[in-house]
């Protein structure tokens, strides 16, 4: 296995004499997708502020890769309606970058068609698409993905995670990637990290699926979902519409 891209040795933090993060260990390799899971306040944002240096942990340490370039896609955006900002214009807020660079990120993302549209204008799904454009145009060695659905239909989900693993083999970049959606995502990460306060159990999601403390904290039919995986042969627009329908049949999962 490659070097690491980074890699946190017991890590914790305290946050008012409580411990938010104790003793968290685990590390995101090139090429790798690893996901972090757990219940709400299980501290999981608190660990990406620490994976992104926006925090420093009270105990343990986050090794980076020297010169780590690091594209971060946060979990929401508020922008005030009144501000007049295109796609474009916020694109352009990441040093460097000129309307051909953000035409090419925003086609890698699926929103090309956006980029002079009002930000506050954009649905749901093309927002998402529009922040994982400007996550890309850092040429990001580690992409790190807070909920990266937020806010888009379950076929416009399943399309955005499709999408993170497409670029991840394009790219060759590893991937962090806080997320519920444990029906989509565990078919698609390479390594789960399940975490609440500390790291409950980790590892690939078939093994993951299986441990007790999973199983406890999520429940039996979370176990069927690490070895689910749902082949399309159609595709989804932004808004979850079906853009190549199928002759063939499909399996009882899929509703169309």
């Amino acid at each position: 296995m490659s070097e690491a891209l980074i890699q946190l040795e017991d890590v914790g933090v305290r946050f008012a004499g409580q411990n938010v993060l104790q003793d968290v260990r685990f590390a995101v390799n090139p090429g790798e997708i690893v996901t972090l899971i757990g219940p709400n306040g299980a501290g999981k944002t608190t660990l990406v502020r620490a994976v992104l240096g926006l925090l420093k942990p009270d105990s343990g340490q986050v090794r980076r890769k020297p010169r780590l370039r690091i594209g971060y896609m946060p979990q929401k955006l508020q922008v005030d309606a009144t501000l007049p900002l295109s796609v474009l214009r916020f694109l352009r807020l990441v040093g460097g970058v000129d309307r051909a660079m953000a035409r090419a990120a925003l086609a890698e993302a699926g929103a090309e068609h956006v980029i002079d549209s009002p930000l506050q204008s954009v649905s749901g799904g093309e927002l998402q698409r529009v922040l994982l454009a400007r996550a890309l145009l850092r040429e990001p060695e580690l992409l790190v993905l807070d909920e990266p659905v937020q806010g888009v239909d379950i076929a416009g989900q399943a399309e955005l995670y499709r999408l993170i693993t497409r670029l991840r083999d394009r790219h060759r970049c590893g991937v962090l990637m806080v997320s519920h959606d444990l029906h989509l995502v565990m078919s698609t990460t390479d390594q789960v990290v399940c975490l609440n306060h500390h790291v409950c159990c980790s590892g690939h999601p078939e093994k993951v699926s299986n441990d007790p403390v999973f199983v406890e904290m999520f429940g039996q039919d979370a176990k069927s979902l690490a070895v689910y995986h749902h082949h399309h042969d159609h595709s989804h627009d932004l808004h979850g519409a079906v853009l190549r329908p199928s002759a063939h049949v499909h399996g009882p999962n899929c509703k169309h």
